[in-house]
């Protein structure tokens, strides 16, 4: 009788793009390779405001309703990506991405699932209902010390000035138990 080893889930790590509706867009990447890095910021109850960049694009400002899950709720994060390509074939699947990214907040957090090992999840939907997703490894982003908060203050305050406006009326999300 042929002995089978026991195998373990296994989680690839991806930043996806794709339309709530099943139409449109449906992109996964192993290992987020066009995400380079960004911070999202938590401290205002309601929102969550950053600056990620992507290969291709570069910086894009984020504006979400919401909050991070309770397990960095309230924080200030930074991400960086040792992985990260900068190659052209980014600008022909993520090249039309809205730029600022106003939506609403599915879950982020650093420990999204209990059957999953602990590990960074970014996951939004934008006013034109375009689901994003990026899943890093756990050594790749971690909560701001008071000193790298004081750094991104200013850039978080004007990115919630000037996106707050162009803001619509969306519905707040709820905590996710990403089902």
């Amino acid at each position: 009788m042929e002995r089978r080893s026991r195998l373990k889930p296994c989680r690839q790590h991806k930043f996806s793009i794709s339309n709530s509706r099943g139409r449109g867009v449906s992109q996964k990447f192993g290992n987020s390779r066009w995400v380079k890095e960004g911070f999202l910021d938590n401290r205002v109850e309601g929102t969550v405001v950053g600056r990620i960049y992507f290969s291709a694009i570069g910086a894009v400002d984020v504006y979400l309703r919401g909050n991070f899950k309770s397990d960095i709720a309230g924080q200030a994060i930074r991400f960086q990506n040792p992985r990260f390509e900068d190659d052209d074939v980014a600008g022909h699947v993520i090249g039309d991405m809205e730029n600022p990214q106003i939506g609403t907040v599915n879950l982020i957090s650093f420990d999204p699932h209990p059957n999953l090992v602990p590990h960074p999840y970014i996951e939004w939907f934008s006013t034109r209902k375009i689901h994003y997703r990026i899943e890093l490894e756990p050594a790749d982003a971690w909560v701001m010390s008071e000193s790298e908060v004081a750094r991104i203050d200013p850039e978080s305050r004007q990115i919630r000035a000037t996106l707050a406006l162009q803001e619509s009326d969306l519905p707040i999300s709820e905590e996710s138990d990403w089902v």
